[in-house]
C-alpha cells in the first residue's frame, strides 16, 4: 500500500496589478452559498422520497380480485410426511404437485411439518 505526503499546500501565486507582490486566494462560500450546496445535497433524497410516495400507493394488498381458496384441514400424526399426506389426499396425481400447493396454501418454506401441526389441503384434491 503507498502514502502520500504533502509538504505545503499548493498556492498559486497570482501578481498583483501593484507592487508585484504574490497574493494566495481562498475558497470563500457565503451564507446563500452554502444554502444552495445543501439543497443540492438534499435533493436527490427529496426526490427519492417523492417518488416512493408517489409510487408506493399503487401496491395496496387488497383480496378483491383474488378468488377464494376452499380447503380442508388435516392434523399430521406421527410418522407423516407431506408426501404421505399428498399421496393419500390425491391418488391419482403426482405427489410432487400437490405437495407444492400444500406449501404455497400453507406457507411453508420447507418440508419440514410437525406433529399435530393442522395443514390445510385445497379441497380440488380433496374430492
Amino acid at each position: 500500500m503507498s502514502t502520500i505526503s504533502i509538504q505545503a499546500p499548493l498556492t498559486i501565486p497570482v501578481a498583483a496589478a501593484a507592487g508585484g507582490r504574490s497574493v494566495t486566494t481562498r475558497l470563500r462560500i457565503t451564507a446563500r452559498g452554502r444554502r444552495v450546496l445543501a439543497a443540492l445535497a438534499a435533493a436527490p433524497v427529496v426526490a427519492g422520497i417523492a417518488v416512493s410516495l408517489l409510487a408506493g400507493g399503487t401496491a395496496i394488498a387488497s383480496g378483491e380480485s383474488a378468488e377464494p381458496v376452499a380447503f380442508e384441514t388435516v392434523t399430521v400424526l406421527p410418522g407423516d410426511t407431506l408426501w404421505s399426506i399428498a399421496a393419500e389426499a390425491a391418488p391419482g396425481v403426482d405427489p410432487r404437485e400437490v405437495i407444492d400447493d400444500i406449501r404455497r396454501l400453507n406457507n411453508l418454506s420447507s418440508g419440514m411439518i410437525q406433529v399435530g401441526a393442522s395443514i390445510a389441503i385445497p379441497t380440488a384434491y380433496s374430492e
